[in-house]
């Protein structure tokens, strides 16, 4: 079990040194931004197009596949089970329509019985000065009636659980939770992978600066941004110590039963937490002992920001990219 390896959540791939790697952090950041943001008020469509970019940039950049095979791997089952479930689960309550009259009156009045919930009549309205032409309208009306239905799929009943139905509604927002889902998760995962530390905090101070002068510490923000990134492979590390001492030991959990197996775990945890705490106690004393006390007194040298020639075609790529999110991507 290597969870360093296996799962590599919040890792930099220090090679190979691909494409994405020599972009400039804060264009990265700004593509990374636009990503979870164009999802906002887009259509389905264009939610998909983003997890279809985000698979190409992976296999594109040249990454090794031992990196992102397991964990990409994982996550779009995930996402699959997610869309699978939203889609047969019901899009709103069980409530059968019933008529407004009684059943003697019914006959009286033929409009007012129910219709076919799964077909919406599509009723044209003619234009002003224009006479309408009952023919066409007819047979629009039949044409549409035949071609939309609400109900997609409707299988069953199955086990005894009742019929299995897939909606407009609820299959539309099963598209939604998966995407959104899969483009935050592995977006920033991509991030991550591909840009080091110090180039994250370079350029967040970097586009931070406006800040400063409503006195805003910018470098204490950036400096605790840093530690929190530099502390994620050591809580993986610590959490795979533990899990390996766990397995060495060959406990027999079915004489433990569940409540001996939660103390265990508890035990865990907690030693889990003592670990973690000695570890920032350990790095405080390293930063005192180099006399770093705060940003003012000891400068902070990140990481060296320069844009290059490919840098402003990805900066002009992301103009063309919102630029297609207005035209095509906006929710109908």
């Amino acid at each position: 079990m290597d969870l360093l390896r296996s799962l590599p959540i919040g890792l930099y791939l220090e090679q190979p040194h691909t494409w994405l790697h020599k972009l400039d952090p804060r264009v990265k950041f700004g593509w990374l931004m636009s990503f979870l943001t164009t999802y906002i008020f887009a259509n389905n469509q264009w939610r998909i197009l983003l997890v279809v970019l985000l698979i190409l940039a992976t296999l594109t950049a040249g990454i090794p596949r031992r990196v992102w095979r397991q964990q990409m791997g994982w996550l779009l089952t995930i996402c699959f089970l997610v869309l699978l479930i939203a889609s047969i689960t019901p899009d709103a309550l069980g409530v059968k329509y019933q008529p407004r009259l009684p059943t003697d009156r019914q006959e009286l009045y033929p409009e007012s019985k129910p219709q076919n919930p799964n077909i919406v009549e599509n009723k044209v309205s003619p234009s002003p000065g224009i006479s309408p032409n009952p023919t066409s309208i007819s047979s629009n009306s039949v044409d549409y009636e035949q071609s939309y239905h609400y109900v997609l799929l409707e299988i069953g009943p199955i086990f005894g659980l009742g019929p299995i139905r897939v909606t407009r509604y609820s299959f539309d927002l099963a598209i939604r939770l998966s995407t959104i889902f899969f483009t935050i998760i592995y977006g920033t995962n991509l991030y991550l992978l591909t840009t080091a530390t110090e180039e994250i905090t370079a350029a967040i101070e970097s586009l931070s600066r406006p800040l400063r002068k409503l006195n805003i510490p910018v470098t204490e923000i950036t400096l605790t941004l840093t530690l929190s990134l530099r502390f994620i492979p050591l809580v993986l590390e610590e959490i795979q110590n533990l899990a390996r001492s766990v397995v060495t030991r060959a406990i027999n959990w079915r004489k433990l039963g569940w409540k001996g197996a939660v103390k265990v775990w508890l035990m865990v945890i907690e030693k889990l937490l003592d670990n973690l705490l000695m570890r920032a106690e350990q790095m405080a004393g390293a930063m005192v002992a180099r006399g770093f006390t705060s940003p003012n007194q000891h400068r902070v040298q990140w990481h060296e920001l320069r844009l290059k020639p490919w840098d402003w075609v990805a900066l002009v790529a992301l103009i063309i990219f919102w630029g297609i999110r207005f035209q095509i991507g906006a929710q109908v």
